[in-house]
This record gives structure tokens, C-alpha cells and sequence, in this order.
């Protein structure tokens, strides 16, 4: 144990997460008339957010997760069954329903890139800080939208929306270390969260994040997306 590496995961792992709290405050500040330019800065984040999502799959988590199972064939069926499995995960909660896609995509994608982060810090240590820019770049728009997500839901209190948010920091440090104990010696393993986490995060991005792609009570268009990145992935393999 390297007590640097622990503060590091710490320190990144707070840094990224304080983001959802941060941009819980900047949607509380934020009042645009008129009301047609607020609902059109609202659609900008949400697709800002999508695309770093997207770029944090394909520039960081998928490349890194393949090359930690040694470009192993079975990297396609782990990326698959993340999509499936987050459907199902989507399914049981009912969060559709609630209309809380923002707060379900936040803690499914934070805390798998969190303990990949920890992992991250000992198997490719220079890739680390990159993977943490892009995750606190990606809760900064989830934060925005989440936090008018939480204050529509039940017309919950602005305050107490803002301090379930500043609850959610404290999952990024946890998993890191966890990462970092527990994964940091199994790369296989390791690579497979992230391709796992990669795959849930394309089903949130294509169900609940881009509209185009969205048709209500549909899941065939999401899970279509998973299917065509996973065959994107195969046929790179194929080549390399």
C-alpha cells in the first residue's frame, strides 16, 4: 500500500464527485427568461452530458478495460451484458416512471468509474487523472439536471435536494479504494467493470440521455445502441 496513491484516489475521487453538488447549486442560481431559452440550455447540458459520457466509453473506459482482459474475445459479451443488466436494473427500480434518469445515470456510471479509478492507479497510473477530468466533467451537467430532477420529484425542498447530492460524494472515495485494494491485482477483473460500467452507461445514454434515440416504454432503441457499439468493438478486434 502506497499511502500517496491513497490520497491521490481521495483526492480525485472528492474532486470528481463534488461536481454533482456543484452543479446541483449553479441549476438552483440559474433562472433564464425567457422560459423557451431555460428549457433550451437545459437540452444543451443533458446532451453535454451525454457526449462526455460517450467520450469517457470510447476515449478511456472500453480501450483500457480491453487492454486489461489482453484483448480477450470475451470483452464483447461483458460490454453487452452491462446494457442488458442496466436495463434490468432500470426495470426493477421503476426510475422511469419517477422521470429521475439524471440521478440513475450519476450513480450507475459514478461509482463503477470510481472504482476503475482506483484500480486505474496502479495497473496504468498516467490514465488516472484523465479518467477523473472526464468523470467530474460528466457530473457537472448530471448534477445540473439531477437537481431539478430531485426538486420536481414530490416538490422536494431545494435544501434537502442539494444535501442528498453532497450524500452522493462520499460513494466515489469508497469504491476507488475499494478499487485500488481489491482490483488492483487482478487486471482481468478489473477491465471487466469497466467494460461492464461501459455498457450500462451507452443503454443510459441512448434510453434516458439523447431524445432522439428515445421512444417512451420502448427498450429495443437503447440496447440497439450497446449491440452496434459492441459489434464497433469486435470488428476493431477483428483488425487488431
Amino acid at each position: 500500500m502506497h499511502m500517496t496513491d491513497v490520497y491521490m484516489i481521495l483526492t480525485f475521487t472528492i474532486a470528481a464527485g463534488s461536481c454533482i453538488p456543484i452543479g446541483g447549486i449553479i441549476a438552483r442560481f440559474e433562472h433564464i427568461q425567457p422560459l423557451w431559452l431555460e428549457q433550451e440550455l437545459r437540452h444543451l447540458v443533458i446532451a453535454l452530458g451525454g457526449g462526455i459520457l460517450l467520450g469517457a466509453v470510447a476515449l478511456v473506459l472500453v480501450p483500457e478495460g480491453i487492454d486489461s482482459m489482453n484483448n480477450s474475445i470475451y470483452a464483447v459479451p461483458v460490454l453487452l451484458a452491462g446494457g442488458i443488466a442496466f436495463f434490468f436494473i432500470e426495470r426493477f427500480l421503476g426510475l422511469r416512471r419517477r422521470e429521475t434518469p439524471q440521478i440513475m445515470s450519476m450513480l450507475l456510471d459514478f461509482i463503477p468509474e470510481s472504482i476503475a479509478l482506483g484500480g486505474l492507479l496502479v495497473t496504468n497510473p498516467s490514465t488516472a487523472p484523465l479518467l477523473a477530468l472526464l468523470i467530474g466533467l460528466q457530473n457537472l451537467p448530471e448534477g445540473f439536471n439531477g437537481y431539478r430532477e430531485l426538486v420536481a420529484l414530490n416538490k422536494n425542498h431545494p435544501k434537502k435536494a442539494l444535501q442528498s447530492m453532497w450524500a452522493m460524494v462520499i460513494f466515489g472515495p469508497i469504491a476507488g479504494i475499494a478499487g485500488y485494494f481489491f482490483l488492483s491485482d487482478h487486471k482481468a477483473l478489473l477491465g471487466a467493470i469497466m467494460l461492464f460500467a461501459s455498457g450500462g452507461i451507452l443503454y443510459l445514454i441512448f434510453q434516458d440521455i439523447a431524445p432522439q434515440s428515445h421512444l417512451k416504454k420502448h427498450w429495443a432503441p437503447p440496447l440497439g445502441a450497446v449491440t452496434g457499439f459492441s459489434i464497433t468493438v469486435f470488428s476493431q478486434m477483428l483488425l487488431n
